[in-house]
């Protein structure tokens, strides 16, 4: 049973880690990783929240039954090591974005196991390393995770990711991308699943400072609080008529 937190938002933000190990440019950018980066710009921009990272190389990619089961949103950074990332830990987290946990996927980790599992696509894209400049533009200038946002915002460099994209059509379109060679794509998508609400958000390519960024971490904020769960859920039938399963789903907390 999960029972959504009464003030303390409790955020782990997941990072491959692996650019940061293997190639001082990325390291230079981040010194102290990526994640932490992520981690500091919800920090910085939802005080209330808890903030924990985990990585790649942590036993369970830090990312254990138990941790997952006190964890309310859970944000996902990968590139390299989509492969190595353990199917155990990719059935517990499907399920507890089942049960209501909020999932922020970041830029290459469209390609992540666990968000091509949750989509049901293969999530593709066109792509162009080229340091070009990217334009965001607010598509939903009411929604949460675009709150304090101006009409758009722009990126002096990125990695071009263009149409079409492979995914299901989103619940909400909150971003989309221009950039200088021409292309578009949706940077900031929404779904639920189950319980759980997904964004997708675009700009995160290692080699360029974009968490650095005071649009860019005021939407992963703004995202957090928006993906935090609503409400109770409960794998226990309340009719006095239903049964109960016998077994826990597997990969539930506690299973």
């Amino acid at each position: 049973m999960y029972c959504a937190p009464m003030s303390s938002l409790r955020v782990v933000v997941w990072g491959e880690n692996v650019h940061e190990q293997r190639h001082p440019k990325v390291a230079a950018v981040y010194p102290r990783g990526m994640h932490e980066a992520i981690a500091e710009a919800i920090r910085e921009g939802a005080p209330e929240a808890s903030v924990e990272t985990a990585t790649l190389q942590e036993p369970e990619h830090g990312l254990s039954a138990e941790r997952l089961a006190r964890t309310d949103v859970l944000t996902w950074w990968g590139h390299m090591a989509h492969g190595e990332v353990a199917d155990a830990v990719v059935d517990r987290i499907q399920q507890r974005v089942l049960e209501g946990m909020g999932l922020i996927v970041l830029h290459s980790g469209h390609y992540a196991k666990i968000f091509r599992r949750l989509l049901g696509t293969t999530a593709s894209l066109q792509w162009r390393e080229a340091g070009e400049r990217e334009r965001l533009w607010v598509c939903n200038p009411g929604h949460p995770i675009a709150a304090g946002l101006g009409p758009y915002f722009e990126l002096p460099q990125e990695e071009m990711y263009g149409e079409p994209f492979v995914i299901p059509t989103p619940d909400e379109q909150v971003f989309l991308s221009w950039f200088e060679g021409g292309e578009v794509f949706r940077s900031g998508c929404t779904w639920r699943r189950g319980n759980g609400k997904i964004f997708y958000f675009r700009p995160g390519h290692e080699t360029y400072p974009t968490y650095h960024d005071a649009n860019v971490r005021r939407v992963l904020a703004n995202a957090a609080r928006w993906a935090a769960p609503q409400g109770r859920w409960t794998d226990v039938h309340l009719s006095p008529n239903a049964k109960t399963h016998p077994e826990p789903i597997r990969g539930a907390a506690g299973g």
